[in-house]
């Protein structure tokens, strides 16, 4: 058994708990970082990832945005097609900001090389069997390292950053399901192919067949998807079914196709924890909450999160002020909801639903004008995308 001591023991290593250990260690507060996935794993696993203008300012301010510029892709807009119509939401002309297209894996692979060249504990392969003593001044984490030997890490404070299979959540929320869950009847057949660009921007396409999703990844990688049956099997579908299924949802629009080499079913959750924080212990990003990715908000809500709990973890550990914990829940909370708002809006606007009637199609077309036609309509899109 090997124990050690540390003010912030934070289990994950993802985006959040990456960025938290960073934002600490600027204010001389230091940290334990574990993650149950290898090195490997993390930074191979691709994951979409759209960032919000703000989450690019945090991370330029610890100098990783080099590959943000050169291998990520700045967009100045989306394009919203329906009943055989274009629309294009200009993001500068109406909010003054615009957003990266930057899979999360590349934020993963800087920030990692980043934490260990500063010196971070930071622990792959570790996995965290209990969480004890979160209502003391002294939590704890107890698990097994990467070699199969007991450890444990004794802080004054720990962090769930674990994603959606928490182990930190139970000892904040009372148990890993103690939230509000909504799952929705569809989910989203993806794909990434070798081919060109079909579009230098994300069409967001509502057609009588179903909903498709044009994206890009690089200019030979492009990753697409279509709405599909949450059971669906990804192996069951022919390469020419499926371009012939992304091809009919999105009409007007010539797809550029090539080899597909990745297929997947994401089905489409949204969950919000009852207790973002108890005692010494709180949660960030997806172990505090799940977004349908419609909305493009889960790792930016993550950061957001992670700037909160930082300045209030500051207050804490630094000059003894709980006041910022006693309200951490609360403000991230505003803004979660929002943003599950926002989810929800996107993916009910853009999906058929199974058992969406004639009217129902026609409100949603509706509703899709009443936003396209209308500038404030457009910019309450632009501003919350």
């Amino acid at each position: 058994m090997t124990t050690t001591r540390t003010r912030v023991a934070i289990v994950g290593a993802g985006p959040a708990g990456l960025l938290l250990s960073h934002l600490l260690e600027e204010a001389g507060i230091d940290s334990v970082v574990v993650d149950t996935r290898s090195r490997d794993e993390i930074e191979q696993t691709i994951r979409a990832g759209i960032l919000e203008q703000g989450t690019v300012d945090i991370l330029e301010k610890i100098g990783t945005t080099s590959r943000v510029h050169t291998t990520g892709q700045r967009h100045d807009g989306i394009e919203l097609h329906f009943a055989d119509e274009t629309h294009r939401i200009d993001f500068p002309r109406l909010t003054g900001r615009s957003v990266w297209l930057y899979p999360q894996h590349e934020v993963l692979i800087v920030l990692i090389a980043a934490r260990l060249a500063a010196g971070q504990d930071l622990r792959f392969s570790t996995t965290v069997d209990a969480v004890e003593g979160v209502e003391t001044a002294t939590p704890s984490l107890h698990g097994t390292d990467a070699d199969g030997h007991p450890f444990t890490i004794e802080a004054e404070f720990v962090v769930g950053a674990d994603g959606s299979r928490s182990v930190v959540r139970p000892v904040v929320a009372g148990s890993s399901t103690n939230g509000y869950f909504r799952e929705y009847p569809f989910a989203w057949f993806g794909i990434l192919c070798e081919a060109p660009k079909s579009s230098e921007e994300l069409i967001y396409s509502n057609s009588p067949a179903g909903f498709a999703l044009i994206s890009q990844r690089s200019e030979t990688v492009q990753r697409m998807y279509f709405q599909c049956d949450p059971e669906a099997d990804p192996a069951s579908i022919s390469e020419a079914e499926i371009w012939d299924t992304l091809q009919a949802r999105t009409p007007g629009t010539e797809l550029k196709e090539g080899r597909i080499f990745q297929r997947d079913v994401l089905r489409f959750r949204s969950f919000v924890s009852h207790e973002l924080r108890h005692g010494r212990a709180a949660l960030v990003g997806d172990a505090a909450h799940t977004v349908p990715p419609t909305g493009a908000k889960g790792m930016n809500l993550a950061i957001a999160d992670v700037i909160l709990l930082n300045e209030a973890l500051r207050r804490l550990l630094l000059v003894g002020d709980e006041s910022g914990l006693d309200r951490y829940a609360e403000v991230a909370s505003q803004r979660i909801w929002k943003a599950q708002h926002f989810s929800w809006w996107m993916t009910s606007m853009l999906h058929l639903a199974p058992e969406a009637s004639d009217f129902d199609r026609m409100r949603q077309l509706g509703e899709l004008r009443s936003v396209v036609e209308s500038e404030n309509g457009r910019a309450y899109l632009a501003e919350a995308y």
